[in-house]
């Protein structure tokens, strides 16, 4: 079972005091607190773990397609986001997939919306998207636990954390089809409002991009496991802007037809055909490929608060049974995680893989360009999160 340091034993669930709410939960400031297990809150039995993931991405990515893996996980954020209403719920990025908690009255609109995202990813992306919806209650049966804190990535949005074992149990069940979503029928698609990938991959100035995926060894002494993963986010927040993949002033928007085909496929047949959907999206695109360059405001919208916003909201370091990151560094840096990490690992404290690559990618779901709660997932331009995680699972073997 993977935890952070100090976390408290494993229990049933139950919560005393006020119903258990995500959206209640505190927010915490600093990063290095979601080590802290005692900053995490069990997830009651009665709630539930969605989880995705792409099968054989790594052979997708092989293949270029790292852009639609991302674009992928990120549609079954967006399609759930716009079941629920925009209501505010955990969820967290994997690179080629994503994990979502679901309330209990709930889990009949995240089903459907994630079995219509399941046949909109293999009919208009061609990939095989796998989904189950999982009680607490069996992850707990299975050995495992699932407790989650909220991270506050800015002053505007917040992820989930999770600690227990219970995402990592998610995903194994997930691969071995327990608790298995059935795709939607042919045809169906999922609201997908608010998923757009505009923005050109980053390059950093001087350095390299790194995606690291560390999971706790089972039984790791606490303070030591704790101590070493503090040891590397500090090494990374001694970095150049904290090892922010994305400049402060946001990534330059891509050339309106760029991304074109999986954008219209993203829109729906609200727009009616295909060769319609392009050619609407193709227009608007033209026009907010403008009013980006020019950086003029326009009806109270400024592109440059926009990208800033970017930036701050990024997706960039997470918690979900072991730390991620995708951080731009120098190479120095890069190498002094590495060396910690080889470190750690030899003391029996941890596993990890490691990915470098030449720029970071970004997939954004932007409800509204008015306010500033859009939320940004960044991942490697070379596939990172599951280039490392495949590491990881060779580190493992």
């Amino acid at each position: 079972m993977t935890v952070p340091a100090d976390a408290p034993e494993r229990g049933s669930g139950a919560v005393s005091g006020p119903p258990f709410s995500y959206a209640g939960l505190p927010r915490l400031e600093r990063f290095a607190d979601v080590l802290d297990g005692g900053r995490y809150v069990p997830v009651p039995d009665s709630w539930a773990i969605a989880h995705c993931d792409i099968f054989d991405s790594t052979g997708a990515i092989a293949r270029g397609r790292y852009h639609a893996v991302n674009v992928a996980g990120v549609a079954a954020i967006a399609a759930v986001r716009n079941a629920l209403g925009g209501a505010p719920f955990g969820f967290v990025f994997g690179g080629d997939g994503a994990s979502l908690l679901v309330a209990p009255p709930d889990r009949e609109a995240v089903a459907g919306a994630l079995a219509a995202t399941v046949t909109w990813v293999r009919e208009d992306l061609g990939l095989d998207l796998r989904a189950a919806l999982i009680p607490a209650a069996a992850l707990r049966a299975a050995g495992a636990d699932l407790r989650v804190a909220r991270y506050a990535a800015s002053e505007h949005v917040d992820y989930a954390m999770f600690t227990g074992g219970g995402l990592s149990l998610a995903d194994a069940m997930t691969k071995a089809g327990a608790f298995a979503l059935a795709p939607a029928p042919a045809g169906a698609r999922p609201d997908l409002t608010g998923l757009s990938c505009r923005f050109e991959p980053v390059a950093p100035q001087d350095g390299i991009v790194l995606s690291a995926v560390v999971a706790p060894e089972p039984g790791a002494e606490p303070a030591s496991l704790r101590a070493a993963l503090d040891a590397v986010l500090a090494l990374v927040e001694a970095s150049p802007d904290m090892g922010r993949p994305l400049p402060p002033q946001g990534p330059s928007i891509r050339d309106p037809w760029s991304g074109l085909a999986v954008r219209a496929a993203a829109a729906g047949p609200l727009l009616g055909s295909r060769r319609l959907r392009r050619a609407v999206l193709l227009l608007a695109s033209l026009v907010s490929y403008a009013v980006f360059r020019t950086g003029l405001p326009v009806a109270g919208f400024s592109s440059r608060r926009y990208r800033r916003h970017v930036a701050a909201n990024a997706d960039f370091r997470k918690y979900d049974d072991g730390l991620r990151l995708t951080i731009a560094c120098p190479v120095a840096t890069a190498e002094a995680i590495e060396h910690a990490l080889e470190v750690a690992r030899a003391a029996g404290l941890l596993r990890f893989g490691l990915s470098r690559q030449d720029a970071a990618v970004v997939t954004c779901i932007t409800p509204s360009v008015m306010r500033g709660d859009h939320v940004h997932f960044v991942d490697g331009a070379d596939g990172g999160y599951a280039r490392a995680a495949l590491q990881l699972k060779a580190d493992r073997a």
